[in-house]
């Protein structure tokens, strides 16, 4: 069989869809290899994963550079999918050329846009052209792979989509994240730590507005920091208004986008991972932390409590500023929770790899 996959995501960073396709790829060419009559894997890249990307036997690379959500997508990318023939197409993501009539498969991480089109999405014809891409991309597609039953629901619910189209396959956590005794050895400051981006779904504000309250209200939160990592979003100026307008600059720290071995290490020494989250697809930060021995207090919405899995992680409600900080101020002052919360997060996180969600994905595009 010819299959062919969409790597314009590909990255090895901590980044999302990104990371998904990169482990994903990786896995599938070890998956292939050992078959004992390997498929045909075509692997679209934009530069410069292309020139970077080394293909063993059975692989063959093709160069698109059309980028994401662009005209070329829709044309340049369609000759190129179309010239290979190909038996079927793994989508990491639902931008496909709306004229592609070949068999596909495609992954759905999230409906966010279609709840939370934010402040990037304000142009009718965005609009327009997400709904129509989207819409087309559930329809034609042979199967559906979702990371979550909660994307499940939504996929159903928003968009009809067939349930028995669907089939739930968790994402994966990095190795590389785990617990590192000198780090934790190393840790010399309470902090609060958010990972992400800054979108008006992830809820910062409150976040913030909640550390304000812990701050003004308990004696014991006075050296205790927040620190956000993610790259500033002209987007999204309300993140650091609010740190102004509350008089927090001593006390909240912008790190912007970290590199992955210091964002490790911000997992391990952080003495609470705060996820204050409106609305995620799967959400991997809380897991992450949980795989690298931090206590987690988690928003009880969308897909997180699912992800999160009871016991271990606290659970406030996003919406209230008041819930969040007594969430964390609860579980702040206490020590067996945290101790709980660190062993139990451990345990669940060993769950989820990408090896795993590789060759569930593998076995769907197998038996199509």
């Amino acid at each position: 069989m010819k299959i062919g996959i969409d790597c314009r995501f590909f990255s090895s960073k901590f980044t999302g869809i990104g990371r998904y396709t990169h482990e994903l790829v990786e896995n599938f060419i070890k998956l292939n290899s050992a078959l004992t009559s390997p498929h045909e894997l075509i692997l679209f890249f934009n530069e410069p994963e292309y020139k970077d990307f080394i293909y063993p036997n059975h692989t063959k690379k093709v160069l698109v550079n059309a980028k994401h959500y662009s005209i070329d997508e829709q044309f340049i990318f369609l000759r190129k999918l179309n010239k290979e023939k190909l038996d079927l197409v793994h989508f990491p993501h639902f931008n496909i050329p709306v004229l592609y009539s070949r068999p596909y498969i495609v992954t759905i991480h999230d409906l966010t846009l279609s709840m939370f089109p934010g402040q990037k999405m304000t142009r009718w014809y965005h609009r327009i052209g997400y709904n129509l891409t989207i819409k087309n991309a559930v329809k034609k597609a042979k199967k559906i792979i979702s990371v979550s039953e909660n994307t499940k629901k939504d996929l159903i619910r928003l968009l009809r989509v067939p349930e028995e189209k669907i089939t739930v396959i968790y994402n994966g956590i990095s190795p590389d994240l785990k617990v590192v005794p000198e780090y934790k050895n190393a840790a010399h400051e309470d902090f609060l730590l958010y990972a992400g981006v800054w979108r008006s779904h992830k809820n910062l504000p409150r976040l913030i507005s909640a550390f304000h309250l812990l701050k003004n209200r308990n004696p014991e939160f006075k050296d205790v920091k927040l620190i956000i990592t993610g790259k500033p979003d002209p987007h999204y100026p309300e993140v650091k208004h609010t740190v102004r307008f509350l008089g927090l600059e001593h006390d909240v720290k912008f790190l912007g986008l970290v590199p992955e071995q210091e964002l490790i290490k911000l997992y391990n020494q952080a003495t609470i991972f705060v996820f204050p989250s409106l609305y995620e697809g799967f959400g991997l930060p809380p897991l992450e932390a949980m795989s690298c021995g931090t206590p987690v207090a988690a928003a009880n919405s969308s897909s997180i409590p699912e992800v999160c899995g009871e016991g271990n992680a606290v659970f406030f409600n996003p919406h209230s500023i008041d819930s969040i900080a007594e969430t964390i101020l609860s579980l702040y002052k206490n020590p067996t929770a945290q101790e709980k919360l660190i062993k139990n997060g451990l345990d669940h996180a060993a769950k989820f790899s990408w090896i795993k969600t590789a060759k569930e994905t593998w076995q769907i595009i197998n038996h199509q």
